[in-house]
């Protein structure tokens, strides 16, 4: 790998959602365990996806997205830990994979039980790939926790060390 980091911008374009192709990803790749985890947060995805402007679907209402998405998500567990909280990338991210609703007032309103399946056992795989490199990232996994609206009960990490 070389030395500079991997771009904080990641660019997917047109060929590479239709060949879910996670190209894009590679340097993000390469990165050791820790690496990966000291850039928590700072990553963003920008889907280069055109479409007509009487179109209103949401980008996760796109078929397309979500089949990349999935794909990603399925061979980079780690990538909601890294997405960018502040500006609505893990939410969308999220969304492309859980059954939700949009409001133009309330914003994105997950499954509920979806949401909790799909959270703890996030929580519960993260957890222990961090622990399996001698690192512990509970606070961050609690953050990534809370933004998408999911509270974790304080007994939570009881019993998993």
């Amino acid at each position: 790998m070389s030395s500079s980091a991997p771009a904080a911008h990641v660019l997917i374009g047109l060929d590479q959602v239709r060949s879910r192709s996670l190209a894009a990803l590679e340097p993000w790749f390469s990165l050791e365990p820790q690496a990966l985890l000291a850039r928590s947060g700072q990553l963003s995805l920008e889907f280069q996806w055109s479409r007509p402007d009487d179109d209103p679907r949401e980008l996760s209402e796109i078929p397309e997205l979500r089949l990349w998405s999935l794909r990603a998500d399925a061979l980079c567990p780690w990538l909601p830990l890294l997405l960018d909280r502040g500006n609505g990338q893990l939410t969308r991210h999220v969304a492309m994979l859980l059954p939700h609703q949009f409001s133009r007032t309330e914003g994105i309103r997950f499954a509920p039980d979806s949401l909790e399946l799909w959270m703890t056992h996030r929580l519960f795989l993260l957890d222990h790939w961090c622990r399996g490199h001698g690192l512990n990232a509970r606070g961050n996994l609690e953050q990534m926790a809370a933004v998408l609206g999911f509270e974790l009960d304080g007994s939570f990490w009881q019993g998993l060390d």
